[in-house]
């Protein structure tokens, strides 16, 4: 039995806040188990919502001394964490914050330099896990499949509900996912609109109506016409999206509530096209299929009332932990992997050339005997 102390962090493009979990898992014959002990989000203040909202528009220099500053700032939140929680751990396993994502031009770009994170709290750290899929011809994203596969096998679909929606779900023997659509990156740009930092419970979208040619022009947009292994980044949702919904002459209300009804029919999309006989039974039919949801949208009361009317498979809100800090868990998993020089990363899910072992480490002291 090999056991593994790790303080996963994350930060999503909805611009919420930093995530942080503090994650023991134990590798045993059977598998992995997991317990998230400490959590918390660090919500940004306006200067770091300004500076990472704007990053990709400003130059190279500014662009790299934000890199290592948001480093710092990491590290520094890691070890407040660790001090707050008389916390020891292993190492510190980083998603970072993605600025941007184009693999289609072979980049990918989260910042948030690991050696300023090692440095601001005394630990290694693992970080830069979606370059080396890039590389190898992949989206960079999804990553947390293999997480969704390793941790949590008695779900045959995985949905998150951040920034941008993603899937995940056993096809043909092989673990599949992808972007599903935008969501809370949406969603919250509306709700400031109304003067809201998010749509809480759905409630404005509530009080909308569904603005039929817009609904049809999103569902109609070229992302949707590809087949996966896809992904989405924050240049495609302000071009593609953001675009289509800011010319719109409907009411934020509406859009709104036409916004919920697009992800809900595209998530609908994704889980009714590939039901199954699950996995989990043999006496289980494909209308048993179970659904993990989590991220900030499981708190949309309003979308997750839509998903439950169009989707088939059976949805199951976990605990609180697992709703807000399941991607914190699966990039300290990721870090885990890394760290025992496992595979982290899947051809099947990116659409690399192979299965590639992700993430770059940095450390200031000797790595701990495992």
């Amino acid at each position: 039995m090999q056991e593994y102390n790790v303080i996963g962090l994350m930060s999503g493009t909805s611009l919420d806040g930093v995530d942080l979990a503090f994650c023991h898992f134990i590798k045993e014959d059977a598998g992995w188990k997991f317990e998230i002990r400490n959590a918390d989000t660090i919500h940004y203040q306006n200067e770091w919502r300004e500076k990472l909202s704007t990053l990709h528009t400003r130059d190279a220099a500014t662009f790299a001394g934000t890199n290592a500053a948001y480093g710092n700032f990491l590290g520094t939140l890691v070890k407040e964490f660790i001090e707050k929680n008389k916390i020891t751990a292993d190492f510190v396993s980083s998603h970072g914050h993605t600025i941007f994502h184009q693999p289609q031009n072979k980049f990918t770009s989260q910042i948030g330099d690991g050696a300023a994170i090692s440095a601001a709290c005394g630990l290694p750290v693992v970080c830069d896990f979606r370059s080396g899929d890039v590389a190898l011809g992949g989206q960079g994203a999804p990553l947390v499949p293999i997480g969704d596969q390793l941790l949590f096998p008695e779900y045959d679909f995985c949905l998150n509900l951040g920034g941008i929606a993603n899937i995940s779900f056993q096809h043909s023997g092989e673990r599949v996912a992808f972007d599903v659509s935008p969501c809370n990156i949406i969603l919250n740009h509306l709700a400031m609109q109304k003067g809201k930092p998010f749509d809480e419970n759905g409630m404005l979208a509530r009080g909308g109506k569904v603005n039929e040619p817009l609904l049809n022009q999103l569902n109609n947009l070229p992302f949707y016409k590809k087949h996966f292994p896809k992904s989405l980044g924050r240049e495609d949702v302000e071009r593609d999206f953001l675009s289509l919904i800011d010319s719109s002459p409907a009411s934020t209300e509406d859009k709104l509530r036409t916004f919920c009804e697009h992800v809900a029919l595209q998530v609908s999309k994704a889980v009714n096209g590939n039901n199954r006989q699950s996995t989990v039974g043999s006496s289980q039919t494909a209308n048993n299929n179970r659904m993990l949801v989590t991220g900030g949208g499981t708190y949309n009361l309003f979308l997750v009332e839509r998903m439950k009317d169009l989707c088939s498979a059976q949805m199951i809100i976990p605990e609180e932990k697992i709703i807000q800090y399941k991607e914190a868990l699966i990039f300290a998993f990721l870090g885990v992997l890394r760290w025992r020089g496992e595979v982290n990363c899947l051809k099947s899910v990116t659409g690399a050339s192979r299965d590639s072992v992700g993430g770059a480490v940095f450390s200031h002291r000797k790595k701990p005997e495992s």
